[in-house]
């Protein structure tokens, strides 16, 4: 819990990176808020009040009174408008919200797809059932979309410019898992790394994105 009005619940398990962007987003921003958990192991979002909710039947979903959100990313932009007003890290004139908010799309579109079978084989999967053969080719398609990541911090202190914003939110909890799976070849990239162990010092990447994977 944080400072100002309790309201806000967040329904998703606590190693979901979904999940786990929107409470780092809610800790930048200092808002209260009671979490649920759901999904895997918790259930829930396969049950028809989950469902009504979110018809997905994924996580997080937020509810704030009566008004009830799902998709991580467009929980983080509510939330900037809703609860962080002129924040800087939701930036208010067009052109670097634009660019903000094309990170967070190409984490969806381009980052996360290439993600999960990674992470799935390598963090939830056993040793003796994994390919490693298999797994090695996914993580070089990989390592090709953070080379993007590496060249576009090679002039810039944060994804956007000298300024934290939910870029890195959404950008920085995927490379927590990328940066924290081993037994595999990847490539070196500095930028990377200098600026994700900038962001790995935050508060809000301490308390939800840190803790071991799982």
């Amino acid at each position: 819990m944080t400072g100002g009005k309790q309201q806000l619940t967040i329904w998703g398990r606590a190693n979901s990176v979904n999940v786990q962007k929107v409470l780092w987003c809610l800790a930048e921003l200092d808002v209260a808020y009671q979490r649920i958990d759901a999904g895997m192991q918790f259930g829930k979002n396969d049950q028809p009040d989950y469902l009504a909710m979110n018809p997905n039947g994924r996580v997080p979903t937020l509810v704030d009174g009566d008004y009830v959100l799902w998709e991580s990313n467009s929980v983080m932009r509510y939330l900037c408008m809703a609860y962080g007003e002129g924040t800087p890290i939701y930036p208010q004139s067009p052109r670097a919200r634009a660019a903000v908010d094309r990170w967070l799309d190409w984490t969806l579109s381009t980052l996360q797809p290439v993600d999960r079978p990674v992470f799935w084989a390598l963090v939830r999967t056993a040793p003796e059932k994994r390919d490693m053969i298999q797994i090695q080719k996914d993580v070089d398609a990989e390592g090709v979309v953070w080379r993007v990541v590496e060249a576009q911090l090679a002039s810039r202190r944060f994804i956007e410019g000298d300024q934290f914003t939910i870029a890195d939110i959404a950008i920085g909890a995927f490379a927590r898992r990328w940066l924290g799976v081993e037994g595999v070849s990847k490539p070196t990239l500095p930028n990377l790394q200098r600026w994700f162990d900038e962001v790995a010092e935050r508060p809000g990447f301490i308390s939800f994105v840190a803790p071991p994977m799982s």
